[in-house]
This record gives C-alpha cells, sequence and structure tokens, in this order.
C-alpha cells in the first residue's frame, strides 16, 4: 500500500469516527429534558472548559488574526442557531425525525459552496440533494402544521442552513487555525450569547441531569466537532455534509438500542434513501 492511500484511508476512518462521534448528539438532546436554551448554555459552557484545557495542553495558539475575527463571529453564532434549532426539533418528535430532518443541510451546501468558495458546482450532487429530500419526505408523508413532527422538520431545516453556512465559514480557516482552537471560540460566542439564560431558567435542574451534559459537552461537542472540523482540511464541505448524512443512521441505532425508539417503516426507507447518498458520495469521492 503505498503513501497516497494511507493517507487516504487514514482521512476516511477520521471522517467517518467524527460521524460516529457526532451521531450521540440526537440521545443525547432527546435524553436531556431541560429547556433548550439551558442546556444549549450549559453544554457550550462545559465544552469551553474541556477544549481550553485540550488547546492549553497541546499548546495550541489561542492568537487570531484581526481579518479572521468577524468570520469566525459569525460562525458562533450560527452555530447557536444551529444547536438551538436541532434540539428543539428533538424535543418535539424522537431521534430519528430530528437527525434525518437535520440532514437536508447537503443539499442547502452543494448550492451554497460555489457562491462562498468559488468551486465548481457538480450536478451530482443534484441527485445526491434529491434522494435525501426524498428520503426526509418518507419521514412524514402530512405535512400539516398542525402536528408537531411538520413543526420539529421546520426547526431541522432551519437547524440545517445555520449548519451548512457555518461550515462554508470554518472551511477557509482550517488551513490556518486547529479544529479544536475554532470550536474553542465558538463555545466562548454561544456561552456568551445564551448567558441571559441562567437568570430565566432554574439552574438546579442541571444537576439531576449532569450525565447527559457531560455526555453531550465532552463525546459529541469537543471530540466530534474538532475532528470534524479538521476533516474539512481533507475532503470538500460538500463531500463532507453528504458523508455525514450516515449520521442519523448510527443515531438512530443508538436510540432503538438504549432509548427504544425503534423507527417506523417510512422512516427507515427514508434512511436508506440517505444512505444511499453517503454511499455513492463515499465511493465518488475516494476515487
Amino acid at each position: 500500500m503505498n503513501r497516497a492511500t494511507t493517507f487516504n484511508s487514514k482521512n476516511f476512518i477520521e471522517i467517518n469516527l467524527a460521524m460516529l462521534l457526532l451521531s450521540t448528539s440526537g440521545p443525547f438532546g432527546k435524553f436531556i429534558t431541560l429547556p433548550v436554551p439551558l442546556t444549549i448554555a450549559v453544554r457550550a459552557v462545559l465544552a469551553l472548559v474541556f477544549l481550553a484545557l485540550y488547546c492549553k495542553f497541546k499548546g495550541i495558539s489561542f492568537a487570531v488574526h484581526s481579518k479572521d475575527r468577524w468570520a469566525i463571529v459569525l460562525s458562533g453564532l450560527l452555530m447557536a442557531g444551529h444547536w438551538l434549532a436541532y434540539f428543539h426539533a428533538l424535543q418535539l418528535s424522537n431521534v430519528a425525525i430530528g437527525m434525518l430532518s437535520l440532514f437536508t443541510y447537503p443539499v442547502f451546501t452543494s448550492f451554497l459552496e460555489p457562491l462562498f468558495l468559488k468551486t465548481r458546482f457538480q450536478k451530482s450532487h443534484l441527485l445526491l440533494g434529491f434522494l435525501v429530500l426524498l428520503g426526509l419526505y418518507f419521514l412524514i408523508p402530512d405535512f400539516s402544521f398542525g402536528n408537531k413532527n411538520t413543526i420539529a422538520i421546520a426547526f431541522g431545516l432551519l437547524s440545517a442552513i445555520c449548519y451548512a453556512i457555518r461550515n462554508l465559514i470554518l472551511k477557509t480557516k482550517v488551513d490556518r487555525y486547529q479544529g479544536s482552537l475554532l470550536m474553542t471560540y465558538q463555545m466562548i460566542i454561544v456561552g456568551v450569547l445564551l448567558l441571559p439564560v441562567y437568570f430565566v431558567y432554574d439552574i438546579r435542574l442541571v444537576g439531576e441531569q449532569w450525565q447527559g451534559l457531560l455526555g453531550v459537552a465532552l463525546i459529541t461537542t469537543v471530540l466530534g466537532h474538532s475532528l470534524f472540523i479538521n476533516c474539512f482540511k481533507y475532503f470538500s464541505v460538500t463531500t463532507v455534509s453528504i458523508l455525514s448524512c450516515i449520521q442519523p443512521v448510527y443515531g438512530i441505532l443508538i436510540g432503538a438500542l438504549f432509548m427504544s425508539e425503534v423507527p417506523v417503516l417510512t422512516t427507515i426507507f427514508g434512511g436508506i434513501l440517505i444512505l444511499t447518498s453517503v454511499v455513492v458520495e463515499s465511493i465518488r469521492s475516494y476515487r
């Protein structure tokens, strides 16, 4: 096996590990029953502590060039919007619908990437995006705003848009900064933005659910997101986005095993369509 093949294999192992870690967000989000803003605020603070300690231990400089500051601030604001909308979707529905609705974001990414990064638009992404949307359709055939699942999907779409734009912004920064450093600054912004929630909600409730909060902060945020951002060094944002559609599959399996949330047949069929887009893009990008 030559050096190039080893390098590619290592990158694909890394990105799949990132997807597995990130997939825990759905089960954790459903497991934690705190008000969503309070959950996100605590998650950001805990993640900030872990990330800052890691950066200090690894000797990563906290210096950021002045021309990059506003982009990083904007990415933090989008991260807050992504998390708030996503966790609302999870609380209104279930792990399967919450996660699969979020994963329309590769569709948004494929259309936005040529605008943000001046890359060539690839027509194949239209087909892969269509498969993702078709999979979403089978989650809820009845798109009525009178039921919680439809509202959950609306929150999932909002989360997807925020996530897609945030990823495109960070794609332009990963060559200069470590993923853990970028996540550190995003957690600072999210934490500051949500400071008022500590005066609105009863923070004594946090102690009752410390296990879930610690898990989503350390496993999903610190390990998963940092590894995910580093993947932008080796793959296009659209490719990473489409490959990450494996996350709902992992998340649904975790939800079924540990939370007894077994998806119905239409949800499974929708998941199969989404997984198909993942396999196709994996083969295409690897070649």
